[in-house]
């Protein structure tokens, strides 16, 4: 399976990162990480998590916006709790909550929240591309200063 996942580079690591922010419990910040530590260009790498994290966290903005509670709690697996959870960050710091869709338990739901209210698509992807986006390009950067420290 590994040697699947790195012949198809950074094709994997696009539907890897689209599947960690959907459907399924993975997290796609590992195998950024083995790419840049197999030499892929930083830019390359970043730029097709964001991408593929983005489009993932649009799935779930549509299913908001126009699923019903079937797809929230049988394909998303978002339970009440998560969806309240996320209703009161989104309350309380608006659209901008957005930038903390990367985050564990509260982003996928805020995700849907976000399509559920209505929040204008364009506001939605430039938010949730830029915090991605900051988490991509973190991990990016310790992983390369790391990598430099031990050189």
């Amino acid at each position: 399976m590994p040697e699947l996942l790195t012949e198809y580079g950074l094709l994997s690591l696009f539907l890897l990162s689209f599947c960690a922010a959907t459907l399924l419990p993975l997290g796609s910040e590992w195998f950024l990480v083995v790419l840049l530590l197999e030499g892929v260009s930083p830019l390359s790498t970043v730029a097709v998590a964001t991408l593929g994290n983005s489009l993932g966290a649009a799935t779930n903005y549509l299913i908001g916006r126009w699923g019903g509670d079937w797809l929230l709690s049988r394909l998303l697996r978002i339970d009440t709790k998560q969806q309240q959870r996320a209703e009161i960050w989104f309350n309380r710091y608006g659209s901008w909550a957005l930038l903390l869709a990367w985050l564990p338990i509260v982003g996928d739901p805020l995700c849907v929240v976000s399509g559920s209210l209505k929040t204008p698509l364009l506001r939605f992807a430039l938010l949730v591309t830029i915090g991605k986006g900051a988490r991509y390009t973190s991990l990016a950067f310790l992983t390369l200063q790391g990598i430099s420290s031990l050189s």
